[in-house]
């Protein structure tokens, strides 16, 4: 069977079982008897184990059974959940993720065994009864005698009822063979009900199942030892048979005992009831749906498939579809193409408006409403709840907690918070960097914070709300804050500054400091941080996705780290201006204001024009000499002043013509434009098929 159509699928449902195991593990550290808690892992553990089967890796579904076979003892009472437990079965889910991350890579899942991993889970099962471990020990020893036990149990007669009794009898005298076999599976085999699946498809393709003792039903539910009966119709030999049992993997011994004469039926001591009458017209009915099917398997599925009822009150149908982004491209593609459109029609209706009909312009109203409602929509769908990126912090603030020896809590909030795939994919990395921030530069040892009159356990936050057309997330802490004097010190230490520059530099520029490629305050290098490889990729990927990150900080009280993100990077209110002969888009969410400035108000500090707005000292920027275009002849008294901002920080670009606020759509110039000119962060295409480039607000500043 090939299974590689099913690779994507197995992907997904992997990790979402993955996720739904470490959600309720940690749930599980707090509330180790939460039976709810409990029968949910086992059933996540179960159906990992079920996946990793069918798609043939051998490696995790070992390591998931070895998982469930921990949590069915748990289930049972007979072992208990401890915190070294815990951390055991995380160190399962790394292995399993490690696994998955190999299959994504390869479709391969790699040599490893994680034999110490499964050495601990045994430790817990062999822990489960003390005695009973150790009688079982004694008893696995002779297995010779095990066996010979287990074979006379088998030998015992099986309860035929009237029907599989006839079934025989005309067998016999169509001079067919009737045999009892006998089968034992392996002890040390993971997954008996397929085991025992096989020997029925064996035996099918030489004859027919009369009976099964335990029943098909059991047997597929892995309600039976290591073995099962079952009594055969063919027209086979003996010897044929058994070499077909055999012949399957991890079947242990096959008894083959051939009956010659019409079983009697098993005389039972109560009345036949019209309940016992019922069953049994039940159980002639399967047997004929056997004979049909020529497999008793099936005919158990055909039983079976009648659907059950969910008790749980929730739909069982799943109301989510997952769809591939590359559709979604597709559709916002469509989208961005009848803006542009639209923008034709606008363009086109301004040309001389006296002469357009009522009718073209309701066409065009008509027109904006339906593109707005559908990029609306096609948002909606493209947008994805940052929890999606957020869940797997718990487990990761648990892990640094014990690596770092510090008591902290992550609380969240917000995660329903919406934003763009294409955004919310770039994300982890940065939350993950600040967090691990938070955790070891942050946070202050136990000791400390108890001589400081905190809480010994430190508090990480992590919060995400929606501002305007931006989400912002803050990443926080109640640890020490940034030490300024300290930062400033090192910083003139390593030669990022000199020692006049760090004199005059304000605290918000000393903090920025951080953000340098590089530089680290820590003391010393670890697994977790200190080599300045963090601040920096968080800057520098959260720019490249048109937002900013920004800090505040209070020394001994702690710090908060705010990222600013924009919603989407598909379509924009932009304002649209002119330079020279050229128009350019500066998107809305960096412009604070729009300013008429005489020339005779341009002042200069260090030999660089700024003004004074409001009390403000504010650059100023032209931009027809950044981008080099020639400047048009008028020399107003008057300069348009487009006033931009980025965190904290202000500029004024000169601008010759405004003209005018427009939803733009965002076109990627690829390798057009050299990437290491950041100025242009994209274009795009206006109503009369001209294109305007979009400036970066951001790298202006």
């Amino acid at each position: 069977m090939d299974v590689s159509q099913y690779l994507e699928i197995f992907i997904d449902e992997t990790r979402e079982h993955i996720q739904n195991l470490s959600d309720n593990i940690m749930v599980l550290e707090q509330e180790p008897e939460n039976a709810d808690t409990i029968n949910e892992i086992f059933r996540a553990a179960h159906s990992l184990k079920g996946m990793a089967g069918t798609m043939g890796y051998k490696r995790m579904q070992h390591l998931t059974h070895m998982m469930e076979n921990v949590f069915s003892e748990v289930r049972n009472g007979t072992v208990k959940v401890t915190s070294s437990m815990v951390d055991v079965l995380f160190q399962c889910l790394d292995a399993v993720e490690a696994y998955l991350d190999e299959i994504v890579n390869t479709t391969e899942e790699g040599e490893n065994d994680n034999e110490p991993i499964i050495k601990l889970l045994n430790g817990f099962l062999e822990g489960a009864n003390g005695e009973t471990a150790k009688e079982e020990k004694k008893e696995a020893a002779p297995k010779e005698e095990q066996k010979t036990s287990s074979d006379t149990a088998v030998k015992g007669d099986i309860k035929l009822d009237e029907f599989e009794i006839n079934a025989i009898s005309e067998a016999l005298t169509k001079k067919m063979n009737v045999f009892k076999i006998s089968v034992h599976v392996d002890e040390n085999c993971i997954l008996k009900a397929a085991r025992a699946f096989l020997v029925f498809k064996a035996l099918e393709e030489l004859g027919e199942v009369i009976k099964s003792d335990p029943s098909v039903q059991d047997i597929e539910d892995e309600k039976f030892d290591f073995d099962f009966t079952v009594v055969f119709v063919t027209e086979s030999d003996k010897d044929t048979v058994t070499k077909a049992v055999e012949n399957v993997s991890e079947i242990k011994g096959v008894d083959t005992v051939a009956i010659t004469e019409v079983p009697k039926p098993v005389a039972t001591e109560e009345p036949k009831s019209a309940e016992h009458e019922e069953k049994k017209e039940e159980k002639a009915e399967t047997v004929e749906v056997a004979k049909v099917e020529n497999t008793p398997v099936k005919a158990q599925e055909k039983k079976a498939s009648t659907p059950a009822k969910s008790n749980s009150g929730k739909p069982v149908v799943n109301r989510t579809i997952r769809v591939d982004i590359e559709k979604l491209d597709v559709l916002m593609n469509l989208v961005s193409e009848l803006i542009i459109a639209k923008n034709g029609l606008v363009s086109a209706s301004n040309t001389d408006a006296q002469e357009k009909n009522s009718g073209f312009n309701e066409q065009i109203e008509y027109l904006e409403r339906v593109t707005t409602n559908l990029h609306e929509s096609v948002m909606k769908v493209r947008m994805m709840p940052i929890e999606t990126v957020t869940q797997k912090f718990p487990k990761m603030v648990r892990d640094l907690s014990k690596k770092l020896n510090k008591q902290m809590k992550l609380t969240m909030t917000g995660e329903d918070t919406e934003l763009d795939r294409t955004v919310i994919d770039e994300l982890g990395d940065p939350l993950m960097h600040l967090l691990r921030n938070s955790a070891d530069h942050g946070l202050e040892s136990e000791e400390v914070r108890k001589e400081r009159g905190k809480d010994p356990v430190g508090s990480i936050i992590l919060n995400a709300f929606q501002d305007g057309n931006n989400v912002v997330i803050e990443v926080g802490d109640d640890g020490n804050g940034i030490d300024v004097e300290s930062v400033r010190n090192k910083a003139v230490e390593k030669g990022t500054i000199t020692q006049e520059q760090a004199d005059t530099m304000t605290e918000k520029e000393i903090i920025d400091l951080l953000f340098r490629p590089s530089f680290s305050t820590a003391k010393v290098v670890s697994d977790v941080s200190g080599r300045g490889v963090g601040l920096d990729v968080v800057k520098t990927k959260i720019e490249s996705l048109g937002g900013a990150i920004e800090v505040k900080t209070t020394l001994g009280e702690g710090s908060i780290f705010s990222i600013r993100l924009p919603l989407t990077l598909a379509i924009i209110q932009a304002l649209m201006v002119e330079i020279g002969d050229e128009k350019y888009a500066i998107s809305l969410d960096s412009i604070q204001a729009i300013e008429d400035v005489l020339k005779t108000d341009i002042k200069y500090v260090q030999s660089k024009e700024v003004i004074n707005l409001r009390g403000n000292v504010i650059p100023i920027i032209r931009l027809h000499e950044i981008l080099d275009i020639e400047k048009n002849e008028e020399d107003d008294d008057n300069l348009i002043v487009v006033i931009i901002k980025k965190g904290d920080k202000q500029a004024g670009l000169v601008v010759d013509r405004l003209i005018g606020q427009q939803e733009i759509v965002i076109k990627s110039l690829g390798s057009y434009i050299d990437s290491g000119n950041k100025l242009i962060s994209g274009a795009t295409i206006l109503g009369n098929g001209d294109v305007a480039l979009i400036l970066d607000a951001n790298t202006l500043i």
